[in-house]
């Protein structure tokens, strides 16, 4: 265990910091799955909402660097292609 004044509030510090970032990431899976769900549900209405949220919240929490920004646009990139070929189908 730290002793150091300094390490001992570096340590609450990490802690804050760890719980906010598990926060965001649990979220952010929780909104991409109701984007798969959407898609299953074949309501173009809904789905469309719920992208937007999606896309939305992808890019806040690049933005805050709790994901990279290029992870970010990839899924962003994967859940607009899963729409579109879903309410697109050739």
């Amino acid at each position: 265990m730290a002793t150091h004044k300094s390490a001992l509030k570096r340590i609450r510090q990490s802690e804050k910091r760890r719980q906010r970032n598990r926060a965001a990431l649990s979220t952010m899976k929780t909104v991409i799955k109701k984007v798969h769900s959407s898609l299953e549900g074949k309501d173009p209405q809904k789905l469309s909402e719920q992208l937007r949220e999606a896309v939305s919240y992808i890019d806040k929490i690049a933005d805050k660097k709790i994901i990279h920004k290029n992870k970010a646009g990839r899924m962003i990139s994967r859940l607009t292609t899963k729409a579109n070929r879903t309410s697109n189908p050739k």
